[in-house]
């Protein structure tokens, strides 16, 4: 991330250039207004990765530790302790990680990856760094393994070969183990891959390794040679052994899995197709699947458990991928979600020469991360603690919210508790290794992501950490069978009917209304009650902009089903524009095509605690066109409305009376006043699909015009490209979408001297348009008498889609949109409650007096090119920067931070900027990503405070921050991955043992594989990488005379080496000159009684 530093020079140059202040009030606005803040108080950082890591590859667990790590294809790493201490990592290079292995209660970890190198991992600091590297340049890597507290980590490779590294200083030894040397006579053909090695339980000088072509020889390391040789004839996937070091199991890509005594005579003592058919006749029985992976699990009191992965019979098509747990003469299938990635056995013992005694298994899926209990009947699973589930369905919006109410998580949370499956094991997570953060950020964080099967999710974001409170299903609204034509085309289906794509929440008042993929808003009030609706209310809205053939209020074909297109400053009256008795949408298709529009329940819909859904809005097909994505979405609990709008125009609808009050095309929003003075046509006869949310990549030109964002809108797809420079035609200015709204208490028109509420629209174009709101008093007339609504004309024009708007009053404070607080909407029966909740003032924000003269408000407008911010009720632009003229932005927010306000703005070129209000000075620019796609144009989000989040994969939530005081206070945060933890003591020998010799043979590697004995290994094998984890780790986990001390002990450690090095060569070189002494001596000798002609 580059971090342009000349900003603070060129404030003021930009200020001059890009702000053009009004010739009235622009000096004094600047005396005025104060802005507190600066460009120090901001600064860019990654803060948090939530969620599955995406496209998994290989795992491993430290039993002491008790940390769980996961790789994945893209080269992250993911570290699991205790829930809520996570840690991401990242590899530069982005190869796959094909295996990891924790130096046990070490504090470290080695990773091998797909481009042939093994790093070396320090955990001993909150944010993990890279010690050292070693890249292979002549061999692939395969299989790795690093014994229990040893330093020497052994490394298979394609060729059939076996290197060994010394894992403190990541060289490599002399000592190598060739595939010729190890099979000798045995096979006449290439092993092929080391596919496995291990060292005995008993013995740690032999080593037993694994070829892919079938043949497993047992090693000793001292010796140089092979003990035994064994040979089958189908190819090994893996290899476990028995605890006692006398038998070892081998799994094979027949489905066989084969037992061997260690001094055997060279077959298997048992062999077994556990899910093979076994053949009566006593033929061999049928081949399987592989059977990728086998453990073998010894127990004190009880048969051992084998636990394997795949071996099922070619037959069962179609059956789900399989665990399958062997303990005694019982066999269980597990049947997971989704295919098997890798799995490992916990257990309670770190030494492979003791009894395991298993207690869980975590299975790694490709989507998903389940743990099950192994001391139970039944073997259940565990209840998954972490926020793994984002992706559960696929996600295609996100809103996040910092520093709201703080009893909203709590309320949610026990709504959401009542969710929770049964069944659970009742153990206690065995995934528990680090210990949390001790921030002091203590504000309530909530984050909504909307899904593509129409559920809403509620998260809580507090304290970096996520975890799920609430989960909202709005597809129980609708029928759950759909009309299928038999005609039907991909083009005319939408595989996520109830995709959710935008949504709008007021936390105050907890009111949600959700937009969803097949053109339906869905409004929903919070109760801690559960109630049964006998009939949902449904409103159908006729949403286009032919002005020549609308129907006329008193015409038919609407009925009561459609209110009709209501004209400026005209409402229709509740009678005429009342919920039909019955949910129909099919009426509407004069060519009986496929119906767009969802079909609402009929029978009574049973609504649990939570958020019950009050009013169904449905866009309706038009003459045999389907309706238009809605691409905005607001609503204001304080005056009861809910406003949409699409290409074709809006619709404000109140919810309270469940009438549609205004039904505009966007042209007519002008009235006479339309700057582009075009002729309102029908939609284009081009069939617009309504869903499927997908990535940008995914090739065809539907998936694209399906991707859309709700703040992408219609624009092109390609980021490069300017999207005003495109809109040049007549046929795109008339079909000028709405892409933002915002509800106020501000001046409706030019020079007005009183606050009334508005609804301010923003076009595509760059238009911002106002619209008054004329409310009946609260209590029973607000129910009784309609709310006026009258277009007042235009605000502004900006370049560029408008994307967000907001108000300051004259000191420069956000002016808070009005909101009625929260009531149990389901509390009495006889309606008291209701009443009097109805009959409280809503909460609004309101000038004093003496600010009603002069300039008392100032509204910010920005859209995907340039910023201005006007003051009222003058309607002079008082300030105006243009944020970016070869890109666009993507999404942009008033944020409030801790001292003052700022627009936060991602623009599609990937910088994240910063503007200050109300002077639009810049703060902070930084290129933060490289390439933009579509997920996270749709799911980027900025919060209060500094906050911001956006999907970075389709199964993961980066958090970052944009505050200079929260990246200070982000290392105190931060969990620790590592804690000092006491290593068990090793298995006891027993007397016999001990006094005969038996038990484990230790070996002393250093003087085997040290450089002394093995020689140094060759340069060009493999190249040494130091890493950047050492001091810099060091310097971000200490500070003071702590962080002194630690920089110190690492300088005198390295000189300390720089001088052993140094006396390394001094004593060769006194060698080599005591050599040279003997031998001139010796020739001085021979020469001594010499002639010089004998010489």
């Amino acid at each position: 991330m580059k971090k342009f530093n000349i900003r603070k020079v060129l404030d003021g140059l930009k200020e001059v250039s890009s702000s053009t202040p009004s010739p009235h009030a622009g000096t004094q606005e600047n005396n005025l207004l104060q802005e507190t803040l600066q460009s120090e108080h901001f600064q860019l950082c990654k803060t948090v990765r939530h969620g599955f890591p995406y496209q998994p590859s290989s795992m491993a667990f430290d039993p002491v530790q008790k940390i769980l790590a996961i790789g994945t294809q893209n080269g992250s790493l993911r570290l699991f302790g205790r829930p809520g201490v996570e840690c991401y990592c990242q590899h530069e290079s982005g190869a796959a990680v094909i295996q990891l292995q924790f130096l046990i209660n070490e504090g470290a970890l080695v990773s091998a990856l797909a481009d042939d190198s093994v790093h070396l991992w320090n955990l001993r600091q909150k944010r993990p760094a890279i010690l050292h590297s070693l890249k292979f340049n002549k061999e692939r890597i395969t299989h790795c393994h690093l014994p229990f507290q040893s330093k020497w980590l052994y490394i298979g490779t394609e060729r059939g070969n076996i290197h060994i590294v010394n894992v403190e200083s990541f060289t490599l030894s002399g000592y190598v183990i060739m595939w010729n040397k190890a099979i000798e006579l045995s096979s006449k053909a290439h092993p092929g891959p080391v596919v496995h090695i291990s060292d005995n339980p008993m013995d740690e000088g032999k080593l037993i390794i694994g070829f892919e072509a079938g043949i497993v020889v047992f090693w000793d390391l001292k010796s140089k040679k092979a003990d035994y040789r064994y040979t089958y004839d189908e190819a090994i996937h893996s290899i476990a052994w028995h605890h006692e070091g006398k038998q070892f199991i081998c799994s094979h890509s027949d489905g066989t899995l084969t037992i061997w005594n260690l001094k055997g005579t060279g077959k298997p003592v048992q062999t077994i197709t556990p899910h093979g058919k076994q053949p009566k006749d006593g033929k061999k029985p049928e081949s399987c699947k592989p059977i990728l992976k086998v453990e073998y699990k010894t127990t004190r009191a009880g048969e051992p458990f084998m636990i394997l992965s795949g071996g099922l019979s070619y037959d069962t098509v179609g059956r789900r991928p399989c665990l399958t747990v062997m303990h005694g003469k019982s066999t269980a299938v597990l049947e997971m979600d989704y295919p098997i990635v890798d799995f490992l056995t916990l257990c309670e013992t770190p030494y492979p020469n003791d009894f395991q005694e298993p207690y869980a298994v975590v299975v790694l899926l490709e989507k998903d991360l389940v743990v099950i209990d192994l001391a139970q009947n039944g073997y259940p699973i565990f209840e998954n603690p972490y926020p793994l589930t984002i992706h559960e369905s696929p996600v295609t919006c996100c809103e996040y919210f910092a520093d709201c109410s703080v009893d909203l998580i709590p309320a949610l949370y026990s709504v959401g508790s009542r969710q929770k499956r049964q069944g659970y094991s009742k153990k206690e997570w065995p995934i528990s290794g680090g210990n949390w953060g001790l921030g002091t950020q203590s504000y309530p964080e909530i984050i909504i992501t909307g899904h593509a099967d129409g559920t809403v999710k509620f998260w809580d974001a507090s304290a970096i950490m996520l975890q799920v409170l609430y989960k909202l299903k709005t597809a129980k609204v609708f029928e759950k069978s759909r009309v299928k034509e038999e005609k039907a085309t991909p083009e005319t289906m939408d595989e996520d009917p109830f995709a959710i794509q935008i949504m709008a929440w007021c936390p105050d008042s907890r009111m949600l209304c959700v937009a969803g993929v097949s053109a339906n808003v869905l409004i929903y009030r919070f109760s801690k009650q559960e109630i049964t609706t006998e009939v949902v209310q449904l409103l159908e809205v006729r949403l286009h902009c032919e002005l020549n053939d609308m129907e006329s209020p008193d015409g038919g074909g609407g009925g009561d089903q459609t209110p009709a297109l209501a004209t400026p400053g005209a409402s229709p009256s509740p009678q005429t524009a009342g919920p039909p008795t019955h949910p129909s949408t099919s009426s509407n298709n004069s060519d009986g095509g496929n119906v767009p529009c969802l079909k609402v329940r009929s029978t009574p819909l049973k609504q649990s605690p939570g958020y019950q859904v009050e009013l169904v809005v449905q866009l309706v097909w038009v003459g045999g066109e389907p309706p238009q994505p809605i691409t905005s979405l607001a609503l204001n609990s304080s005056y009861g409305l809910v406003v949409f709008g699409n290409s074709a125009g809006l619709a404000v609808v109140d919810y309270l009376q469940k009438t549609v009050l205004l039904n505009l095309g966007t042209v007519e929003l002008y009235g006479s006043n339309d700057p582009y003075q075009r002729q309102p046509r029908s939609p284009r006869k081009t069939r617009q699909p309504s869903g499927g949310l997908c990535d940008i990549n995914e090739g065809s030109a539907t998936s694209e015009d399906r991707c859309k964002s709700p703040t992408s809108d219609h624009r092109d797809n390609s980021f490069s490209r300017s999207r005003s420079s495109s809109v040049t035609s007549i046929d795109k200015e008339a079909r000028e979408a709405i892409t933002s709204f915002h509800f106020a208490e501000t001046f409706a028109r030019k020079g007005d001297s009183s606050l009334t509420p508005c609804l301010h629209v923003g076009t595509s174009l760059g238009s911002v348009l106002a619209v008054a709101l004329n409310l009946p008093p609260a209590g029973e007339q607000r129910l009784l008498q309609p709310v006026i609504v009258s277009p007042s004309g235009t605000l502004v024009r900006l370049k560029g889609s408008i994307l967000r708007m907001a108000f300051l009053d004259a000191t420069g404070s956000l002016v808070p949109p009005a909101f009625e607080p929260w009531y149990e909407p389901n509390a009495l029966a006889d309606g008291e409650e209701r009443d009097r909740a109805r009959k409280r003032r809503p909460v609004s924000v309101s000038p004093s007096p003496s600010q009603e003269l002069g300039e008392c408000q100032y509204a910010v407008v920005c859209s995907e090119k340039q910023a201005k911010v006007i003051a009222l009720p003058s309607q002079n632009c008082t300030f105006k920067h243009s944020i970016t003229e070869t890109s666009f932005l993507l999404r942009a927010d008033v944020v409030a931070m801790g001292s003052g306000l700022c627009v936060a703005c991602f623009c599609a070129n990937g910088h994240i900027m910063t503007l200050s209000l109300p002077g639009l000075r810049p703060l902070l620019d930084v290129n933060y990503l490289p390439l933009t796609d579509m997920r996270i144009a749709r799911t980027f989000c900025f919060t209060n405070l500094g906050q911001a989040m956006y999907l970075t994969s389709p199964t993961e939530i980066q958090r970052i921050t944009y505050s200079q005081d929260t990246c200070e206070n982000l290392q105190e945060m931060l969990g620790e991955l590592f804690t000092p933890v006491e290593t068990p003591e090793a298995p006891n020998r027993g007397f016999f043992k001990g006094l005969f010799g038996g038990g484990a043979q230790s070996l002393d590697r250093e003087e085997l594989f040290g450089e002394t004995a093995a020689g140094k290994a060759s340069r060009s094998l493999a190249q040494h990488i130091p890493g950047q984890g050492g001091m810099e780790g060091m310097k971000g986990a200490a500070s003071g005379v702590v962080g002194d001390l630690a920089r110190a002990r690492i300088a005198l450690d390295e000189r300390g080496q720089k001088l052993g090095e140094l006396e390394e060569r001094t004593a060769a070189m006194m060698a080599s000159a005591d050599n040279f002494g003997k031998h001139a001596h010796e020739m001085m000798l021979k020469c001594k009684d010499k002639k010089w002609y004998q010489l």
